[in-house]
């Protein structure tokens, strides 16, 4: 079965009832099957995001993220897990650059700060 199964099962619950408690530990891409689940049934997005705020709590997507999902589906997505982004990594390239590159960008600030200071702020550096 299916993670995504284990998260919908309700535990002996009557029908229309909540669940015993909030699924807070089902991953994003569950909660993307259940958006494409409600929408084959007929859910309308608003009803969705409030279904899932239900059990969800606080790790709910937004409803602008629920919204998308809809509309991916709607044109014939079929996975529910991300696509890979193109462009620029979010990875740091602070690592590659060496220490001494930081500590004199660090003193230069110090000498710049010390000497608006002393200038009471009427100092004015162009830069090259």
């Amino acid at each position: 079965m299916c993670s995504t199964a284990l998260c919908l099962q309700s535990s002996g619950s009557n029908e229309g009832e909540n669940m015993d408690a909030p699924l807070q530990d089902c991953t994003i891409e569950e909660q993307h099957g259940v958006v494409w689940f409600l929408l084959a049934e007929g859910v309308k997005p608003v009803e969705i995001h409030r279904r899932m705020l239900a059990q969800y709590g606080q790790s709910t997507m937004s409803q602008r993220k629920v919204y998308e999902w809809v509309e991916r589906f709607k044109l014939g997505r079929t996975r529910v897990t991300d696509e890979g982004r193109s462009g620029r990594p979010s990875t740091s390239c602070t690592q590659e650059q060496p220490r001494s590159f930081f500590s004199a960008g660090i003193q230069k600030l110090v000498e710049r700060y010390n000497k608006c200071i002393v200038l009471q702020g009427n100092y004015v550096e162009k830069c090259m």
